[in-house]
């Protein structure tokens, strides 16, 4: 029997912390106010025409979503650095690539997206580039598909650990 292992999301401490701190919120402050909303809906009458009332429900199930969500992450993560090798595409690095239609260099970080707050920006390992980047080396080259079913090509010319750019 094979055992299917999510990948691990690298998370600053920061990060770690600022979604804690939302998961507590919604699963307690945030949840007791949307019900307090639903019940308060519910005494206005016939909920098949009830904006309000649906508008809670609504509201709440997104909230539940974002609890999941966020619950999934922090059992998913590592606090910490992820381990770096020098121009190694990983979770952590920034890296620099070159598209071959246009010259275009682009510099960003590889982290998981709860990671906003960079100065630069974050492009997810989980994402078609950054799936096709990670593990190569600098003067690589990766070819992925871009959303619009276009494949592209990039040269990575850069791959240093956060903050040494």
């Amino acid at each position: 029997m094979t055992e299917i292992t999510e990948p691990l999301t690298w998370l600053t401490q920061e990060a770690y912390d600022r979604l804690k701190e939302e998961l507590d919120f919604l699963s307690g402050e945030g949840r007791a106010e949307i019900v307090k909303r639903i019940e308060q809906a519910r005494e206005e009458g016939d909920l098949r025409e009830n904006g309000g009332y649906h508008a809670a429900k609504e509201e709440q199930g997104k909230q539940e979503a974002r609890i999941n969500q966020i619950q999934h992450i922090l059992q998913n993560a590592k606090v910490g650095e992820p381990p770096r090798t020098d121009g190694v595409v990983g979770p952590g690095m920034t890296v620099t690539v070159r598209f071959d239609t246009d010259d275009d260099e682009v510099t960003f970080l590889l982290a998981s997206r709860e990671e906003s707050g960079s100065p630069i920006d974050v492009y997810s390992p989980r994402s078609p580039l950054g799936s096709a980047i990670s593990g190569k080396k600098v003067g690589e080259t990766a070819t992925y598909t871009m959303p619009n079913g276009r494949a592209a090509t990039v040269e990575i010319l850069e791959a240093v650990p956060y903050g040494e750019f």
